[in-house]
């Protein structure tokens, strides 16, 4: 499926410690331009400390991450944006004090002037956030804070958005809604890493994925692999899993 794809970002063997615990041990995991892929997994089994390495938030033990070719551990962190990569961070962690407009437009540092178009093409994508442009972020609701914080991550026009966790702490029907625009990111030409808790509704979006535990990788395939493998449906998804999910993955929303 991705044999003819250009390869995007490749992580190999990579390591990450916190002091002298060994957090991410000797991960492997690639993505092709185009795709969703998720990584998957429990709390605790490495997969925002994945994301924040991407970021170089966090500096790799060992091992490599490359984009587009580039080595990332030898770029500082206010550097990876500007290479094509932005994230929407695990608890959104948008500006509270600042309207939605004014958080957004801090998602354009790294552009010498705001592209007025990638603002209307944000706001085409989430009309709740147009709608309360000059609203504080602070007051709106934890799906519209959601909202913001990935049409921040895509005003810098990334070719790669990582997303951590947009799921969580929001309303099943905000969360469709989410994920309904994420695929349709995606189809516009933007490639998407996508960690979440919430295995069902990632694996339904996403194209392939990878399963976490306690900082390895256990399972990895098609989406539709992952869904009817007995040990993830068990350990992620339920026991009545397979009945429940329609087939082919990813679904069109």
């Amino acid at each position: 499926m991705t044999e003819n794809k250009e390869l995007l970002l490749d992580i190999k063997d990579l390591e990450v410690a916190y002091g002298s615990i060994d957090a991410i041990k000797g991960i492997s995991l690639q993505v092709h331009k185009g795709e969703i892929v998720t990584i998957l997994g429990a709390n605790g089994a490495g997969k925002t400390t994945t994301m924040r390495t991407i970021s170089q938030l966090l500096k790799a033990k060992s091992g490599s991450i490359t984009f587009k070719g580039t080595e990332l551990t030898d770029v500082p962190a206010h550097k990876v944006v500007s290479l094509g990569i932005s994230q929407s961070p695990e608890g959104r962690q948008v500006f509270g004090v600042l309207n939605v407009e004014e958080n957004l437009l801090l998602g354009a540092y790294t552009q010498k002037k705001v592209d007025q178009d990638v603002l209307a093409w944000v706001y085409e994508h989430f009309p709740r956030l147009e709608e309360r442009r000059k609203q504080l972020a602070g007051t709106l609701s934890g799906g519209e804070q959601q909202m913001l914080a990935i049409g921040r991550a895509l005003m810098s026009k990334p070719e790669l958005l990582l997303l951590d966790e947009p799921s969580l702490g929001i309303a099943p029907i905000l969360v469709k809604a989410i994920f309904k625009q994420i695929k349709e990111i995606a189809r516009s030409g933007v490639t998407v890493l996508l960690v979440e808790q919430n295995a069902r509704a990632a694996l339904k979006l996403a194209d392939r994925g990878y399963v976490l535990e306690v900082g390895k990788i256990v399972f990895s395939g098609t989406s539709k692999e992952l869904l009817s493998s007995e040990k993830v449906q068990e350990a992620y998804l339920g026991k009545q899993a397979k009945d429940q999910i329609p087939y082919p993955a990813p679904n069109p929303m």
